[in-house]
């Protein structure tokens, strides 16, 4: 590739998108800050192909992030004329339709660019013949090499469906450096790199634990990539932009939505407990030594599924008698319903506090969220008997929420197939296809061995204050679960948090974990602990089990938690 003429041993990666929904205008900000390579976009989550597939549910045209097309409305012209080659999975589940949109785009433009993307992950087709069910989207999450294959044939964009959100920036280095498919030091270590970026901002000061440390965060800058041919690569931003790059914002995003010590993907099995961060210069972060291994023999697929409809209202409860007044309303509306859904929960976010000086802090939140299979049970069925009781119940009965129909959510699991199931193409400019093979090695994944831990700290005066005093965090969603990762600073930090913050410690001090599996890995490198909490989040994030679904506030609800820490760690 490098046809910027750089460094033959270094490529330029950055990244304009974290979400379908992202910072409009980065990609522009991108290609006008600096010099860069190559452009990379994550458009795709959980919860995007949900959103996708009800999209294609409406007009099988679509399927694909139409921010997408807009960007490149406004910046093909300034991508050709830098020689920046575009990269994103913004094909969702239509790569195919989103390749022919583009081109319409660049003839519209009068511009010459050359368009390839990648396709086979799809598996909607076969989901029964698979055992995946009848779900609304099936997605497999395939790797890299159809990039690469795209790239080597002078694609100026390459749009794919659903990749590893690393993919799109593993794809041009492989291409740039002619990486074979068993150097798995490289690979994982623009694994790791791409796992940084992947995110935008957050690793450039968005969603930061000490955000009170960083410069004015105002509108951060997109992060950047300077990856190596041996796979060791330097995060930045560009010059002048918002944030900072520091050793603790790339842990940061580097604990983001990990399970455990190995993070498996269809190329290869990047090894997090070998990752080493170094800060070279402000702004810039060496990440070094990372660990590669064969990639498991099966593939992951996302599966969406309709599962049924949801509605929800929620009471607002004033001044005395909290409990009793939830539970009054609780009784009645629970009697006065003419069919109960298949499933009603009840939450009491008790926010009020005693002799408040205003009304709002004298107010207490109950919500009630019902779903079923039936839309007419969760409709006016359920609201117009709530609104019913706003004369007939506890003193001071208001509202939050207005009376209407359910809606429709979704359910997400994830499935699991032989690679050797799924397809894998790479069409190329020119229209020709390529077959990508699947990896020939590969190795089940296995449990790390725990790793040593060190001393505890001997005894020490202490004082009781939020674990957040002296530590970070970060969590977030894998389906159904939460992930939360802790990490501290200074090497006595990291003696006491390692023998402090236990799996039983954990669901003391976060009692909804209490009754669920959590499990611990530890990261001394990084010196971090990261949880794994099964089921906390329900079905997934269309489903709303908490009124936080993702878990984006639950390191730091965890952060606010109180312990005694040794006073001479606090300075």
């Amino acid at each position: 590739m490098g046809r910027l003429g750089a460094d033959p041993d270094l490529i330029r990666i950055g990244n304009c998108s974290g979400f379908y929904g992202d910072r409009l205008s980065a990609m522009r900000e991108m290609l006008e800050g600096g010099e860069l390579d190559v452009l990379t976009g994550d458009y795709l989550a959980e919860l995007t192909m949900l959103i996708l597939g009800r999209d294609r549910m409406k007009d099988p045209s679509l399927g694909y992030a139409k921010t997408f097309v807009k960007q490149i409305e406004d910046c093909l012209g300034l991508a050709l004329e830098r020689n920046v080659q575009i990269v994103a999975n913004a094909g969702g589940l239509n790569p195919a339709g989103l390749a022919e949109r583009l081109r319409k785009v660049a003839a519209d433009l009068g511009l010459d660019a050359k368009v390839a993307h990648v396709e086979g992950d799809d598996l909607l087709s076969r989901a029964g013949e698979l055992g995946l069910g009848a779900p609304l989207t099936a997605n497999a999450y395939l790797g890299a090499w159809g990039i690469v294959e795209c790239l080597n044939a002078g694609a100026d964009i390459v749009v794919t469906g659903r990749v590893t959100d690393a993919s799109v920036i593993v794809g041009p280095a492989a291409a740039h450096f002619g990486w074979g498919r068993t150097e798995y030091d490289s690979l994982a270590g623009a694994v790791v790199a791409g796992h940084v970026i992947e995110c935008s901002t957050q690793a450039t000061g968005g969603n930061f634990a000490f955000f009170t440390e960083l410069p004015e965060l105002g509108r951060p800058g997109f992060p950047i990539a300077e990856i190596r041919r041996d796979g060791s690569s330097v995060i930045t931003k560009h010059e002048g932009t918002g944030g900072a790059v520091t050793v603790d914002t790339v842990e940061a995003q580097l604990m983001y939505e990990i399970q455990g010590p190995r993070y498996a993907g269809p190329d290869v099995t990047a090894r997090l407990d070998t990752i080493r961060l170094t800060q070279e210069a402000p702004d810039r972060v060496r990440i070094s030594g990372v660990r590669g291994e064969a990639p498991p023999p099966t593939l992951k697929v996302s599966l969406n599924t309709l599962g049924g409809f949801r509605n929800e209202m929620e009471f607002v409860l004033t001044g005395l008698d909290i409990e009793a007044k939830a539970a009054l309303a609780q009784r009645q509306l629970e009697s006065w319903l003419p069919v109960r859904p298949a499933e009603l929960e009840w939450t009491l976010a008790r926010l009020d506090r005693p002799d408040a000086e205003t009304e709002e802090q004298a107010s207490a939140l109950l919500r009630c969220v019902v779903r079923d299979p039936d839309p007419n049970k969760v409709g006016r069925a359920f609201s117009s008997v709530a609104v019913e009781l706003a004369l007939a119940s506890y003193p001071g009965c208001s509202f939050t929420t207005l009376p209407g129909n359910g809606s429709p959510y979704g359910v997400f699991s994830p499935g699991f197939v032989d690679a050797a199931e799924v397809p894998h193409t790479a069409v190329l400019p020119d229209g020709s296809r390529i077959a990508v093979a699947q990896a020939s090695e590969t190795a089940a994944l296995e449990e790390v061995p725990p790793p040593d831990l060190p001393e505890p700290l001997p005894a020490r005066e202490t004082r009781r204050v939020p674990l957040g005093t002296l530590a970070l965090a970060r969590s977030g969603d894998k389906g159904g679960d939460a992930n939360i990762g802790v990490w501290v600073r200074t090497d006595d930090q990291w003696r006491w948090l390692v023998h402090e913050l236990t799996v039983d410690r954990l669901q003391e001090l976060l009692p909804e974990t209490a009754a669920l599996t959590v499990t611990r890995h530890v990261l001394p490198n990084l010196r971090a602990v990261n949880f794994l909490v099964s089921g906390l989040l329900g079905q997934g994030v269309a489903y709303q089990a908490r009124f936080d679904p993702q878990a984006k506030g639950l390191g730091e609800w965890l952060r606010s938690r109180h312990l005694d820490i040794p006073v001479e760690l606090l300075s």
